[in-house]
């Protein structure tokens, strides 16, 4: 398998995408580190990934508080010796029109979002250059590059990522590091499924594709560019939105 005996760690592991993608890396062999906050749901997903025969681990940490996270990394090391994948998955909302949203809405999404992948990113930083590898993946949105009303902050932290991602591709190049970010547009999620059905009809005439993504398809742009097929990808943002923001 692609990725047998490599460790990786994702974040935000627990549902929708991440938890989609830590399927999909299990299947392929990795030893697949989850992160999330709910000790509860984190140990049941990685009950059912060792019980299809495919290895997991589990820590509960909280990405926007950098002393947790160094210390979260730091066991893992310890323990597995080596990250060789970080995706940066974990990610929140807190939706409202600009003059209606409050402070604390503001630094609860940046915090998460944008502050969790500076956290995780410097944190296995260290242990990747000395292993001159490592890829780094982290989950931006469509709405980082397109904006929406309702959500500045979300848009806000997706677009911060992106170019956070581009200053550390350059950064870590030189040591044979990847670092690339992927832009989802409207995915079946949890989230999604809560919206009424006039508002979904409305979003699939958005796209040209007509119909909103799954969590395997970005599973899927997430395993290739971890693979060696995606050695000579660094600091760019892979748009999977059926074609919305063409």
């Amino acid at each position: 398998m692609k990725f047998k005996n490599e460790i990786v760690v994702v974040t935000g592991a627990t549902r929708g995408i991440g938890k989609a993608i830590a399927m999909a890396f299990a299947k392929q062999d990795a030893e697949v580190i989850l992160i999330g906050r709910s000790q509860d749901a984190l140990k049941a997903l990685s009950d059912e990934i060792r019980a299809s025969g495919q290895a997991s681990d589990f820590f509960a940490c909280d990405v926007a508080n950098g002393e947790n996270v160094q210390k979260t990394v730091n066991i893992i090391l310890d323990k597995y010796k080596r990250i060789d994948i970080l995706i940066n998955n974990a990610g929140i909302t807190r939706d409202n029109l600009l003059l209606r949203m409050s402070e604390s809405d503001w630094d609860d999404v940046i915090n998460t979002n944008l502050k969790g992948v500076f956290n995780f990113t410097k944190a296995v930083s260290r242990p990747m250059l000395k292993a001159k590898k490592g890829k780094i993946i982290s989950i931006a949105s469509i709405i980082g590059i397109t904006g929406n009303a309702g959500q500045a902050n979300y848009a806000a932290s997706k677009a911060g990522i992106i170019g956070f991602t581009k200053s550390v591709a350059r950064e870590l190049a030189s040591r044979g590091i990847t670092a690339n970010a992927i832009a989802p547009g409207y995915i079946e999620t949890e989230m999604t499924g809560q919206l009424n059905e006039e508002l979904k009809d409305k979003i699939l005439k958005t796209i040209p594709l007509g119909r909103l993504g799954t969590v395997e398809d970005i599973a899927n742009i997430s395993l290739f560019l971890a693979s060696k097929e995606a050695d000579y990808i660094t600091g760019q943002t892979i748009v999977v939105d059926g074609g919305m923001a063409i």
